[in-house]
C-alpha cells in the first residue's frame, strides 16, 4: 500500500471531481425519470427507452474521448503536450460522425426503434413524441463531452462538473415549466423533457466554447487548431481507440438489448428497470470517477516513465475500489424504499415491487462492478492496454449475458427479477479474469510517440 498521505489527497480530489460530473450527468436524466414518472409511468417508461439510444450515444462518446484521454494522459507525463491538440481534433471527428449517423437513425426510424425494445402500444408512443426533439441534441452532446474529456487528460476537471451543473439547474426548472405546464407555459408532457434536455445541452456546448477561448491556458485550443490537425495522428488514436470504440458501442447496444428483454415482459417491468438503472447510476458514480481518476493516474506515472512504482499503486487501486463498492452497495440498498417514495401514487403495486426487487439485485452487483470496472476501464485501460476490455466484453455480454437472459424471460419464462440478475451478473464473474489480467501486468504499455516513431 501507498502510504502517502498526499497521494489520498490528491486521488481523492479528482476522483470526487469526476464523480461530481458523472453525478450531476446521471443527475439530468434522473430528474426526468422522476418528473415524468410523476407526470405518468408510460411517459417515464418511454422516456426510458430513448435514454437507452442516448446511453449508447453516451458509450460512444466515453469510446471516443477515452483515447485522446489515453494518449493524452502519457504525453502529459512526458511533459510534451504539442500532439495533444492534433488527437482531440482527430477524436471530434469520430465522434462527430458516429453522432450524426444515430441522429439518423431515430430521426427516421424512432417508432422501429422503439418497436425492439417494448410491446406496449402507449409506451412506444410516448417514446416517440421524445425522440422526434432530442435527436438533435446528438452532435451537440458528442461534441461538448468530447473537449471535456480531452481537457480531463492534462488535468484539467472542474469545467465539466461546473458545464454539468448548469445543465442540470437549467433542465429540471425547465421541465418543471414544460412538462407540467407552470408559470404559463404549455403542458407538454415528454415533448418538454426533450425541448428542456435540448435547451441544457446547448447551453453546455456555449460554456465549453467561452472556457476554450477565454479561461483555458494549457493546451490553448482553437478551432484552427481542432481542424488543421496533423493526418498522422489518425492512425495513432484508431490503434488505441478503435478497441475502446468497439467495446463501447457493444456495450451500449447490449444495454439496448436488455432492456429489450425486459421491455417485452411488460410496462410495469419497463418502469421499474428505468428507476432501478437510473438509481444504480446516480449512487455509483464515485465508482466510475476512482476508475476514471485512477486511467488517469496510471497513464501519468507510465508517461513519466515510472513503471517500477506502478505495484504499490495497483495494490492501494484494488483496495480502494472494493471498498468504495461495499459503501456504495449498501447506500442502494438502503435507499430503496425512501427513493420510490418520491415517485408518489403514480407506479402500479407491481412496478413498486419490481422496483425493489431490482435494486437489491443492484446493491449486489455494484460491489462487483466498482471492482472490475474500475480496474479494467481504469488502470488496464489507462496503461495502454484498449484491447483486453473489448475481447472480454464480447464474450461476457454475446455469448453468456444476452442469450442466458433471453431463455430466462421466454423460454423458462422466469420471474422478472430472476431475468435481471441474469442481466447484471456478469458484474461478478468478471473479477475472476480481470483479476489474472490485471497482476500479469501484461497492459503495461507505452503508446505515445518517441523519436518520431510509435511504441506498440
Amino acid at each position: 500500500m501507498i502510504k502517502e498521505k498526499t497521494f489520498y489527497k490528491s486521488f481523492m480530489i479528482l476522483t470526487l471531481s469526476l464523480a461530481l460530473q458523472n453525478l450531476l450527468t446521471y443527475s439530468v436524466n434522473m430528474m426526468d425519470t422522476i418528473m415524468l414518472g410523476r407526470y405518468s409511468q408510460d411517459a417515464m417508461a418511454g422516456v426510458s427507452l430513448c435514454n437507452q439510444v442516448q446511453f449508447l450515444l453516451q458509450m460512444l462518446v466515453v469510446g471516443a474521448g477515452e483515447g485522446a484521454v489515453v494518449l493524452g494522459s502519457q504525453y502529459w507525463g512526458k511533459n510534451k503536450l504539442e500532439p495533444i491538440p492534433h488527437i482531440i481534433g482527430v477524436a471530434l471527428r469520430f465522434g462527430g460522425a458516429l453522432s450524426v449517423i444515430l441522429f439518423g437513425i431515430v430521426f427516421f426510424f424512432p417508432t422501429q426503434l422503439l418497436g425492439l425494445l417494448s410491446n406496449e402500444p402507449l409506451v412506444i408512443a410516448e417514446g416517440a413524441k421524445y425522440f422526434q426533439i432530442i435527436c438533435f441534441s446528438y452532435v451537440i452532446f458528442t461534441v461538448t463531452n468530447i473537449l471535456v474529456a480531452s481537457l480531463r487528460s492534462v488535468g484539467i476537471v472542474t469545467i465539466g462538473y461546473i458545464i454539468s451543473f448548469s445543465t442540470l439547474c437549467i433542465n429540471v426548472t425547465l421541465n418543471y415549466c414544460l412538462i407540467y405546464g407552470y408559470f404559463g407555459f404549455p403542458e407538454l408532457g415528454v415533448r418538454g423533457a426533450a425541448i428542456a434536455t435540448l435547451v441544457s445541452r446547448c447551453i453546455e456546448l456555449v460554456i465549453v466554447i467561452f472556457y476554450l477561448k477565454y479561461r483555458e491556458k494549457r493546451l490553448h485550443l482553437t478551432l484552427k487548431k481542432l481542424i488543421g490537425i496533423d493526418a498522422s495522428y489518425i492512425w495513432d488514436y484508431t490503434r488505441v481507440s478503435s478497441p475502446v470504440l468497439i467495446n463501447q458501442a457493444l456495450w451500449g447496444v447490449a444495454q439496448m438489448v436488455q432492456t429489450g428483454i425486459l421491455g417485452h415482459l411488460g410496462g410495469d417491468v419497463t418502469a421499474a428497470n428505468a428507476i432501478a438503472v437510473q438509481v444504480f447510476q446516480v449512487l455509483s458514480v464515485i465508482a466510475y470517477g476512482a476508475a476514471s481518476a485512477s486511467g488517469i493516474v496510471v497513464g501519468r506515472t507510465i508517461g513519466e516513465g515510472r513503471e517500477e512504482q506502478l505495484r504499490p499503486l495497483v495494490h492501494t487501486l484494488q483496495v480502494i475500489f472494493i471498498t468504495i463498492g461495499l459503501l456504495s452497495g449498501l447506500t442502494i440498498f438502503l435507499l430503496r424504499a425512501p427513493i420510490l417514495q418520491i415517485f408518489g401514487g403514480t407506479l402500479t403495486e407491481r412496478a413498486y415491487a419490481l422496483s425493489t426487487q431490482f435494486m437489491a439485485v443492484l446493491a449486489v452487483t455494484t460491489v462487483g462492478t466498482s471492482y472490475q470496472m474500475a480496474c479494467d476501464n481504469g488502470i488496464i485501460r489507462g496503461g495502454g492496454d484498449t484491447a483486453f476490455s473489448a475481447k472480454l466484453n464480447i464474450i461476457s455480454m454475446w455469448l453468456i449475458v444476452v442469450p442466458l437472459s433471453a431463455m430466462a424471460a421466454f423460454w423458462w419464462e422466469c420471474a422478472p427479477v430472476v431475468v435481471f440478475f441474469f442481466l447484471k451478473w456478469d458484474q461478478l464473474y468478471k473479477a475472476l479474469p480481470v483479476a489474472i489480467r490485471l497482476h500479469s501486468w501484461k497492459w503495461v504499455k507505452k503508446v505515445t510517440r518517441l523519436d518520431d516513431e510509435t511504441i506498440t
